[in-house]
């Protein structure tokens, strides 16, 4: 196995500022379902809802914190698993392209009807992997669409359930993307993305419904245990790369077409330290 490294995340940010210029004012279209709401306006400023979705919220820190989002965040509307595929095809719908979506770990842009099974179409990436927590594609966590992402099959695969960390060998068919036996470390545009859906899903789901109780850890090889890590890495890759325009337009799209919930940490990113 190739010694593991450790990069710092370069600092690509201007581009994203360019790429969030050019997102303003975009309207997503609605899926196909004839119950999908009109498109979403364009991502609300930060802040915008602390004096309504997020009031019970604000002032707390640790664990107060930590419950009083999960009591926000539990109102929402759950999808079945077959709508995930309708919903991910407005969510990751690719700016430049409205016949497209943007794969999460690949970048590439690829028809929306090229979905399925095979290996270069694009699949339903569970970033929260299903099998820690054993959750499958239960309604719940299993179609929760603040972590389900469109990959391309080969690259799910080689993902499979392993946790996030630095370090590996490339990943030829997703330039940027390194992995080895234990873990899994995503090209750096979305390192932040990453955490932020990982711990939005350790806020969500905290035993309730039926399910596990979700947590972060600092350690990989979680197997099927309820956790994932690294968290040490994931908030260092969460406050390194900040939400970008199109993490918070699809954070907009989810709380206006779908699940009617938002995930915090796009909103605050300063709430992933207060809380762990």
């Amino acid at each position: 196995m190739p010694v593991p490294h450790k990069r710092h995340i370069r600092r690509w940010k201007p581009l994203a500022m360019t790429a969030a210029a050019l997102l303003v004012g975009i309207t997503v279209p609605a899926a196909a379902d004839a119950a999908t709401p009109a498109p979403t306006p364009a991502a609300a400023p930060v802040g915008a809802y602390d004096d309504t979705y997020y009031q019970d919220a604000l002032g707390k820190t640790g664990p107060e914190l930590k419950s009083a989002l999960h009591t926000i965040i539990s109102d929402q509307t759950k999808l079945s698993y077959d709508q995930v595929w309708d919903a991910l095809k407005v969510t990751d719908e690719d700016p430049a392209n409205s016949n497209n979506v943007r794969l999460l770990y690949t970048d590439r842009s690829q028809s929306k009807g090229d979905n399925g099974g095979d290996p270069d179409q694009w699949n339903r990436e569970h970033v929260w992997a299903k099998s820690h927590g054993d959750f499958g594609t239960a309604t719940g966590p299993g179609t929760d669409i603040h972590h389900l992402r469109p990959e391309d099959v080969s690259v799910n695969s080689t993902r499979g359930n392993k946790d996030f960390d630095n370090g590996g060998s490339a990943v030829g068919e997703a330039p940027g993307n390194f992995t080895d036996s234990d873990s899994f470390e995503p090209r750096d545009a979305v390192k932040g993305d990453v955490a932020r859906m990982i711990l939005y899903m350790a806020v969500r789901y905290d035993g309730e419904d039926g399910f596990a109780d979700l947590e972060p850890n600092d350690k990989v090889d979680n197997g099927s245990a309820p956790a994932i890590g690294r968290l040490s890495v994931l908030k260092q890759w969460s406050d390194e790369d900040p939400p970008d325009a199109f993490e918070k337009n699809r954070n907009e799209v989810i709380f206006d077409q779908f699940q009617h919930n938002r995930n915090p940490f796009i909103d605050h990113p300063e709430w992933v330290d207060a809380i762990w």
